[in-house]
């Protein structure tokens, strides 16, 4: 996995698209995707790269993370 962990960010757009796509009630969402991210494996997580994005995928969640400039795009919640 070479995703940096410490360059992950968001715009504010991005944050209140994150938050509401997973219903989260944190107050800190590039904390949590830290957090998400770094604990991928012990959960049954998988981190995959397609083409320019890397694709986590947790328990109940999808977060899109562009490969070059660590943003967070998206996130979506999972079956």
């Amino acid at each position: 996995m070479s995703i940096d962990i410490s360059k992950l960010h968001t715009t504010d757009l991005g944050e209140a698209r994150i938050r509401h796509n997973l219903s989260l009630a944190v107050e800190d969402v590039i904390a949590w995707c830290k957090d998400a991210v770094r604990t991928y494996g012990a959960d049954g997580a998988r981190v995959e790269r397609r083409g320019k994005n890397w694709y986590i995928t947790g328990a109940g969640f999808v977060l899109t993370i562009n490969a070059h400039s660590h943003t967070v795009i998206t996130a979506h919640p999972r079956d």
